[in-house]
């Protein structure tokens, strides 16, 4: 399995060890096996399209306005979450939101340079997260929200919901087969934001081209140094689930695992982790990230 098709088990399909019912699982299993080769024709065009970039653009997105939404709506808690209200993005910001989100979807994103160009697919990913939130709010769990085609499918990841450069995607195709497949940067995963507090914190400012590398770094220190991301207890090692999800993406490895989160720990708690070497299990918290929680 490539890094285009190494979908999370959570967005776009069931977590292990939650299938809805032994019967469901065979179903799953029978139409698996009878069914023909899913066509890779749309990822291609996707992947394709998305490649192509100029180096010597110095093109910037104009990202003043999602600044200042998170600015009024993004609360730093001294847990180290960063929460989002909702209630009042809801009220207030909804305006501003979809101003934001139809001008990102009119960019020609082949005129822009390689960082820019991340830059601009993680605000967009995280901007239109915030959005179907606000659509469906008030939820316990971005998870709740069943609008992806298929019986299923759970939650928002695999509906079409944005269109750049006449091309539909969702925000699976964004992470996966765009930011994950054409960049093969692990620290995407400190980038896109899922709404839950298990997730890496969404960024208090906008990414840009010239910030993306100090802002990416500063993202995998965050969480790599949270109990979210990774935890010690009684000697025993717990990580997050990302790292599990997506092994392949951090080495194919526990032991390349391990020899990430040592690079982004403090130097007290890497030591622990090394004197450690193993995960000894992983937990994510799919709880909303609102400041009401």
């Amino acid at each position: 399995m490539n890094a285009v098709t190494a979908y999370k088990s959570e967005p776009g399909s069931m977590e292990p060890g939650r299938s809805k019912s032994g019967a469901i699982a065979l179903l799953v299993l029978v139409a698996a096996f009878c069914a023909k080769p899913a066509p890779m024709t749309l990822a291609g065009e996707i992947g394709s399209t998305f490649a192509k970039h100029d180096p010597a653009s110095k093109s910037e997105i104009d990202n003043a306005t999602w600044n200042d939404l998170l600015k009024s709506y993004l609360r730093d808690s001294a847990d180290g979450l960063v929460r989002v209200n909702y209630r009042a993005f809801r009220k207030k910001g909804r305006t501003a939101l979809t101003s934001y989100l139809n001008h990102l979807q009119t960019v020609d994103t082949t005129l822009l340079n390689r960082n820019e160009q991340f830059a601009f697919w993680v605000n967009l990913y995280n901007a239109k997260t915030v959005d179907i939130v606000l659509d469906h709010y008030p939820v316990k769990s971005i998870k709740d929200i069943d609008i992806s085609p298929g019986v299923f499918s759970d939650g928002p990841w695999k509906k079409k919901v944005l269109e750049v450069n006449n091309i539909a995607l969702s925000l699976d195709d964004i992470e996966h087969v765009i930011l994950r497949g054409l960049w093969h940067d692990n620290r995407v995963h400190y980038a896109v934001n899922c709404a839950s507090v298990g997730c890496p914190n969404l960024a208090l400012s906008a990414y840009t081209g010239k910030t993306l590398d100090a802002m990416l770094d500063a993202g995998a220190r965050a969480y790599i140094n949270s109990p979210r991301g990774v935890s010690m207890e009684n000697g025993r090692l717990k990580a997050s689930k990302i790292y599990r999800w997506f092994t392949k993406d951090f080495g194919n490895s526990e032991k390349a695992v391990l020899a990430h989160l040592t690079k982004y720990a403090a130097p007290a708690f890497a030591g622990k982790i090394k004197s450690i070497g193993r995960i000894d299990s992983y937990e994510y918290d799919w709880t909303l990230n609102d400041t009401r929680n």
